[in-house]
């Protein structure tokens, strides 16, 4: 149907929600879909979900019940969403529903509930939802006492369950909280299933209701069937499969459900310490938690897709499983259990594992179980160069911000590389950056100004001056701050002692975690003062920026980072938050031509993008069209990597480099990512610019040619 109209009724307890099924039905519902609060609570601290949750779910309810209408005509669906107001008004629950009639405002609901499992599997704990009577399903007017009586069989063997799904065909998705890597919890499963199983025949319902029977479920269907039934079934099994090639054990002649050697964790699966370069302390597990924060990955396949989102970008090129996030946490699990064999995670076929791994974030965010393979990547390089080293390539990426000063004051010098016949040739052999692409130009005007900028009445800021804007693009910086300026901000630049402060992002791509925390250490040295007069601080790179609210609190927990981590914003961030607190005062003049803006991976996973977009509102007359990309396939210096060029031009070429190529000659082209304005020219021949550049361009006294 075209037209739909959801309503979402929130319970102040859960056997609420379970009486009241049975009379929302009754309005004709296309669906009645049960939320309950371990899901709410769960999606609220994933970054995907969580605006979409703070939206349809008001206070502190126990359980919702998402209902849809979806009859052909809206008025009618419009007054269905009326009687159920006036439904939940009768049964006690006055100002209980949320209406939602827009299609986007529906279809994020929706997404919601359609990742329930993922989302109850996020839990970081040992125990985690298990699948085993989630299937079960009995008439409505047994579903509260049902539900009831079942969770008292939880609170006996010292658990509890999750619950989400078809409340409308008393159909829920139960899940107990079980560790089975335990024998005792293996023992209270089929304790558990023994007795759900019993309940389920007293109400005449059926203990498979919509999945199959698989594994954990065949061995009862003697219990629910009865032997006349189940000899059939092998009659019929031995007739087409007399070999049992086919799923054995599934159905016909089942094994124990509890049998351990068929589990995930089989009883001899162990992961001895380990040392890591980050906190890890929000899982448990060997490694201060990092055991647990692989084995998050459940296996739910999100990351194997090819719609909307970012994640993920080798994937989406090779369509191998070794390339995309479960195949890669798979085999760390199985890395750090033993099972690939002594080394296996400082061997060459881990590294092989994680090179395509662009470090792009997407699966923090997109991930429904938040696995951060870019974080886990960066403790597998460790590990490697603790071991064998670090090639003189990785070398040369790790270290520039400590040679980039010098290079600065002999640009020259170091551009001969592009310039001179047969260097990229000969440079490649020697250091592994690939020929077919230039390096970034080094200039010779680095940005070395002290400050203060701006008014000497304006709002206090501190402007972080990054490695790659300081040395290669130092016309941003200045634009930055006459814009910094316009908007009515004084502008400070934090200094490090003897040289620029510096993110540690490049020391992170090599797995140089210790290097990465001395710059760390320094950084939040110089930027303390700042933090403790309430300044904000500001980016202008997407990587940089974002590395001081995620590595940092991993690198040096404390309330320091975390601080850091609340205060750092990107331009675009800052200026929408001075708009929104009515403090933002910045005139623009008009701008005729259309925009064309592509996002930084870093800017879609920390949900950044909206705000880059509103900063080129400002803008007036401002046109504004978003490239539906990933990434660019830059990543970095990954695009530089004579093994990793094509891999990343392959990356590109997905929907970022046919999307410029199709753009007019008047568009401008954004991206805010220094790397991705370098993909974008390396691949067309296009330049496109920081998007501070625009705004700059705007200013009243611009001659819109700067930068």
């Amino acid at each position: 149907p075209g037209n739909k109209a959801l309503g979402v009724c929130h319970f102040p307890t859960f056997r609420k929600a379970m009486e009241a099924a049975q009379h929302i039905v009754k309005l004709g519902p296309s669906a009645v879909e049960l939320i309950d609060k371990n899901l709410i609570e769960l999606a609220r601290d994933i970054p995907m979900f969580r605006a979409t949750v703070n939206r349809f779910v008001k206070g502190e309810p126990e359980a919702l019940l998402i209902t849809e209408f979806s009859q052909d005509n809206q008025v009618e669906n419009l007054r269905r969403l009326n009687e159920l107001d006036d439904l939940m008004r009768e049964l006690g629950h006055k100002h209980a529903v949320v209406e939602a009639v827009g299609a986007r405002f529906q279809k994020a609901i929706w997404e919601v509930r359609k990742s329930g499992l993922n989302i109850m599997m996020s839990m970081k704990s040992d125990g985690k939802p298990v699948s085993f009577i989630e299937d079960c399903a009995v008439p409505l007017e047994h579903l509260a006492d049902y539900t009831e009586r079942l969770s008292e069989v939880f609170e006996k063997h010292g658990t509890r369950g999750t619950w989400y799904a078809h409340a409308s065909v008393g159909c829920l998705h139960v899940r107990p909280i079980l560790n089975l890597k335990l024998e005792k919890d293996a023992v209270t499963m089929r304790a558990i299933a023994e007795e759900a199983f019993e309940m389920v025949r007293e109400y005449k319902g059926a203990h498979s209701g919509e999945h199959g029977d698989g594994l954990v479920r065949s061995e009862f269907h003697e219990t629910m069937y009865g032997c006349k039934t189940v000899e059939i079934f092998e009659q019929v099994k031995d007739r087409f499969d007399p070999g049992a090639r086919l799923n054995p054990g599934k159905i016909t002649r089942a094994p124990k459900m509890n049998d351990r050697t068929l589990f995930r964790y089989k009883p001899d699966y162990a992961v001895a310490e380990m040392d890591t370069g980050f906190d890890w302390s929000g899982w448990t597990g060997a490694g201060g938690g990092f055991q647990g924060a692989v084995e998050m990955c459940n296996n739910n396949g999100a990351c194997r897709k090819f719609d909307a989102g970012v994640m993920c970008p080798s994937y989406r090129v090779t369509r191998n499983e070794s390339d995309v996030t479960r195949g890669r946490a798979n085999t760390l699990r199985l890395a750090i259990s033993g099972q690939l064999g002594e080394g296996a995670l400082t061997s060459p076929e881990m590294l092989e594992t994680m090179k395509h791994c662009v470090s792009c974030k997407a699966c923090r965010r997109e991930c429904p179980t938040g696995v951060d393979m870019a974080k886990m990547k960066i403790e597998v390089l460790r590990a490697h160069a603790a071991r064998h080293g670090l090639a003189l390539h990785d070398r040369l990426v790790a270290t520039l911000p400590r040679y980039a000063p010098f290079a600065s004051r002999l640009p020259g010098l170091f551009n001969l590389r592009n310039t001179l016949p047969g260097m990229p040739a000969l440079a490649e052999r020697l250091t592994g950056f690939s020929r077919h692409r230039p390096l970034p130009r080094w200039r010779s005007g680095a940005f070395r100004e002290k400050g203060p900028f701006g008014p000497q009445d304006g709002r206090d800021a501190v402007l972080f001056v990054d490695t790659f804007n300081r040395y290669f693009e130092p016309e941003t910086i200045h634009a930055a701050l006459r814009v910094l300026g316009a908007a009515g901000t004084r502008i400070h630049i934090a200094h490090g002692r003897g040289r620029p402060l510096c993110c540690g992002r490049t020391y992170l791509s090599a797995g140089l975690v210790e290097k990465a925390r001395a710059e760390a250490g320094r950084f939040l040295d110089a930027i303390t003062p700042h933090l403790d007069a309430g300044r904000a601080i500001i980016g202008l790179e997407p990587s940089c920026l974002f590395t001081l609210r995620d590595e940092f609190p991993s690198l040096l927990p404390g309330k320091a980072a975390e601080k850091l981590a609340q205060s750092a914003v990107l331009l675009s961030q800052y200026l929408i938050n001075e708009k929104k607190a009515r403090r933002l005062v910045l005139k623009l003049k008009a701008q005729k031509h259309p925009i064309l803006l592509h996002g930084h991976c870093h800017q879609k996973s920390f949900a950044a993008m909206d705000d880059a977009i509103g900063a080129l509102q400002l803008i007036p007359g401002a046109k504004i069209e978003t490239i539906q990309s990933g990434c660019c396939g830059m990543a970095g210096a990954y695009g530089y990597g004579k093994d990793t060029f094509e891999m990343s031009m392959a990356m590109g070429e997905l929907s970022l480099l046919p999307a410029v190529r199709d753009a007019g000659e008047a568009t401008l082209l954004v991206a805010d990512g220094f790397s991705c304005r370098h993909q974008i020219h390396d691949g067309t021949g296009r330049r496109a610019r920081h998007g501070v550049h625009l705004l700059d361009d705007a200013l009243p006294h611009s001659s819109g040619k700067k930068g």
